[in-house]
């Protein structure tokens, strides 16, 4: 694991808490350049990382690993809340904002979750695969695939969850709430809402070519995936 921070007291504490787990093997870097680096010369399992950072920037670290590695896992750790640094770290593919201050047993689920929705495809005949108008959605594969394109539609594993969460109450509204508590913990956070509608774009944007499957969003009440 990469814990990218450059407070290092900071750092320090979150890494102690880690360690106690007994679960995690913890390689630390105090810029993101150090952490682009680590990333480079160790087999990591997941990265947590500050966005603001000196030498380059978490986001840019980030990009940089995006460029390499498509599937590992991402989470930031920010104080950094307005909606243009949310929409940049999810452009990046990244799968999960945590907002400071928080507990390192938080920290520890987010972790935890993140592992447990890893890809791991396996054979294509034994993965979940639903078919949703022309696209097929490639749960276990963390992808979209329209008609016979090549090239898949690759999906955080936050933006899975959702969707498959959608998929199984398709044609029904799901409440803002329930999603907010199933995958933040919490019903009323603005913050988590702010991050919600930011996965909603995405999907709807990644299932902009066929007409018949819509998202469908309805205010202060919840979202309804038809096809």
């Amino acid at each position: 694991m990469l814990l990218a921070e450059d407070d290092e007291a900071f750092r320090t504490v979150t890494r102690i808490c880690l360690e106690m787990t007994g679960e995690y093997e913890i390689y630390e870097a105090k810029d993101g350049l150090e952490g682009y680096n680590l990333f480079k010369s160790h087999v990591l399992d997941i990265i947590v990382a500050d966005i603001d950072m000196p030498k380059i920037t978490g986001f840019a670290m980030i990009d940089l690993i995006r460029k390499e590695d498509k599937y590992i896992p991402i989470l930031v750790t920010t104080g950094l809340t307005e909606s243009k640094h949310v929409r940049e770290g999810f452009k990046l593919n990244i799968d999960n904002y945590i907002k400071k201050p928080f507990l390192p047993e938080e920290l520890d689920e987010y972790i935890k979750s993140a592992l447990r929705h890893k890809i791991n495809p396996g054979p294509v005949s034994e993965r979940k695969q639903f078919q949703m108008g022309d696209y097929v959605f490639d749960y276990d594969g963390f992808c979209l695939k329209y008609k016979d394109n090549k090239e898949h539609i690759l999906l955080s594993g936050r933006e899975t969850e959702i969707l498959y969460m959608l998929y199984q109450n398709r044609g029904k509204i799901v409440k803002y709430n329930e999603i907010l508590k199933k995958f933040w913990g919490s019903e009323n956070d603005s913050y988590h809402k702010n991050s919600l509608n930011v996965f909603i774009c995405n999907l709807r944007k990644y299932l902009k070519d066929d007409p018949s499957v819509q998202i469908f969003t309805f205010r202060r009440e919840g979202v309804k995936l038809v096809f």
